[in-house]
């Protein structure tokens, strides 16, 4: 098995509606997300999958709620936690990716897929989403 990994960042604000204490307060993150792709293939150069679309995917996936308040997308439902970010992110790479025309979702043929996410909200908090 064979895993890669990339990673960048944006900068959101957001609330958690239903949460009782600071968070429910207007805040923002300076997030930081890992891609992780996993996979037993690699292609004619060696590569599980290039690097430089995996980055170029994330970037514009990050680039539509790079500086934003959160709760303004509608996928969040007023609750944008960690968790659902990451989420949103899984979702929404599947799909640039896929109009690339590279499958990484679990379903792939070929195994090689997004296997997980990793959203930091702190250095030292971070959710994970774990494709089924």
């Amino acid at each position: 098995m064979f895993e890669v990994r990339v990673k960048d960042d944006f900068a959101a604000a957001h609330f958690l509606k239903d949460y009782h204490g600071k968070c429910e307060n207007l805040h923002g993150h300076n997030y930081k997300v890992y891609v992780h792709v996993s996979g037993t293939q690699l292609d004619e150069g060696g590569m599980l999958l290039d690097f430089s679309i995996l980055k170029k995917a994330l970037k514009k996936v990050l680039a539509s709620i790079d500086h934003t308040n959160l709760n303004d997308i509608s996928f969040f439902k007023d609750n944008p936690s960690a968790e659902r970010i990451a989420v949103y992110i899984y979702d929404s790479l599947i799909k640039t990716l896929s109009e690339e025309g590279k499958d990484l979702s679990s379903s792939s043929p070929s195994g090689t897929k997004i296997c997980r996410i990793d959203v930091f909200e702190t250095d030292t908090n971070r959710a994970r989403y774990i494709p089924d």
